[in-house]
């Protein structure tokens, strides 16, 4: 249930970056002199060239962040049927620090002069169209597996009958055990294609949803194993044929 509080600070936080960019970007408005700040502590140049058209990758990057920031949180508000299950107060600060950067990762990947004076150019290219057309199917997908969670939790007419564990069928519970976390894992793809793949910065962030979800997909289907004897034995734990 508190996940709930990652995703407020992320769409607030990653929406006033996104919102400093969008106005950089096309009012040919400076960056805050602190984020300037940050781009040098993480050893971006202020007066590096942009590289092809990296400065409208990473605002797409953002914009995308930042919706799936919002969309994670309408569903812990009106989707999901939470237990009573606990969080560990480390692992709760440390959801704190991810989603706050995130998105400065985001943002560190533009030089900081982003226009220079100069016109902006905009130009949508094929692995912007890529990207964004995963990110939105894997989100759908997302979506649905957490709906069909919240419904073994509800009568037909909708209402919160039970906070147990059942097992899940349907969409892509039918080939793995934790499809969330696997749809979870397409959308930072996504975005790494959506930086027009090159990026290793955004990979490395890749690498790290990769480990974590993979993780919790293990510890998910070892449960789901351990407590339900008629589980499907066909159904891998993160990745559908693979693992």
């Amino acid at each position: 249930r508190w996940f709930t509080h990652f995703y407020v600070v992320s769409v607030l936080w990653n929406g006033f970056l996104l919102i400093w960019l969008f106005r950089a970007e096309f009012l040919g408005e400076s960056l805050p002199s602190w984020i300037q700040d940050m781009h040098h502590a993480f050893g971006r140049d202020s007066q590096s060239e942009d590289m092809g058209n990296e400065h409208f990758s990473a605002l797409l990057v953002l914009l995308l962040l930042w919706l799936h920031s919002c969309r994670r949180l309408a569903e812990c508000l009106w989707t999901s049927i939470f237990s009573s299950g606990v969080i560990h107060i480390v692992q709760y600060c440390f959801g704190l620090g991810y989603y706050i950067a995130v998105g400065s990762t985001v943002l560190c990947q533009v030089p900081t002069n982003v226009r220079n004076g100069k016109e902006l150019s905009v130009q949508i290219c094929w692995y912007h169209i890529i990207g964004v057309m995963m990110y939105i199917w894997a989100s759908l997908h997302q979506h649905r597996c957490l709906a069909i969670l919240a419904n073994l939790r509800k009568s037909r007419s909708g209402k919160t009958v039970s906070l147990s564990h059942g097992v899940p069928f349907g969409d892509w519970f039918e080939s793995v055990s934790c499809p969330h976390y696997f749809a979870e894992l397409l959308i930072y793809v996504s975005m790494a294609i959506t930086f027009g793949i090159h990026n290793v910065t955004w990979w490395c962030v890749v690498m790290y949803v990769l480990f974590n979800q993979a993780l919790a997909a293990v510890l998910c289907h070892e449960f789901y194993q351990k407590n339900f004897s008629s589980y499907p034995k066909h159904r891998k734990a993160f990745i559908p044929l693979a693992f």
